[in-house]
C-alpha cells in the first residue's frame, strides 16, 4: 500500500489515505507519485496530496529502502515544501528543528535509562520550565 497525505492550509496534514500500489503504476509498471495524486484528486475532489512512507522516520527508511520526505505524515503535521519534508508539531518552545531529520531536538539530550529504571517502568519527561529531563 502507498500512503498519501492530504495537505490543507499552511501545509497542514489533514488526512492520510492508503492507495493500492498497482494504482500508481505507469505503462511500464513503475510507481509514479503523480498517478496516485491524480487518482485521489478524481476520487475526492481535493488536489493537494503528497506521498509519504510509513517506514520513514527522521530521514531514514526503517527497512533500508529509500526514505521519503523525512517522516511519515500524520494528521496535524506540516508539509514543508522548501524542505520537501513532513514535520511534526513543535512539542515545546525551547526545542529546535533538526534540519537533517526534520524532527524536534530538545536543548538537552534525553538521558539513557538504566536497566533497573526500565524494569520499574520509568521514563523521562521533558520539563520545559526547568529545561531538564525528569525521571517519572
Amino acid at each position: 500500500m502507498a500512503s498519501f497525505a492530504k495537505i490543507g492550509l499552511n501545509g497542514k496534514v489533514i488526512e492520510v489515505q492508503s492507495v493500492v500500489n498497482e494504482v500508481l503504476h505507469d505503462s511500464n509498471g513503475v510507481e509514479q507519485e503523480n498517478i496516485g495524486v491524480d487518482f485521489l484528486t478524481k476520487l475526492t475532489g481535493w488536489s493537494i496530496w503528497k506521498q509519504t512512507s510509513f517506514n520513514t522516520v527522521g530521514g531514514v527508511h526503517k527497512t533500508g529502502g529509500t526514505p521519503l520526505r523525512k517522516n511519515f505524515a500524520g494528521i496535524g503535521m506540516t508539509y514543508d515544501e522548501d524542505r520537501d519534508a513532513f514535520i511534526p508539531k513543535k512539542p515545546y518552545p525551547s526545542w529546535t528543528l533538526n534540519e537533517t531529520t526534520c524532527l524536534w531536538d530538545p536543548p538537552v539530550p534525553e538521558p539513557t535509562l538504566t536497566e533497573e529504571q526500565i524494569d520499574n517502568n520509568n521514563y523521562y519527561e521533558w520539563n520545559e520550565e526547568n529545561q531538564t529531563w525528569d525521571l517519572v
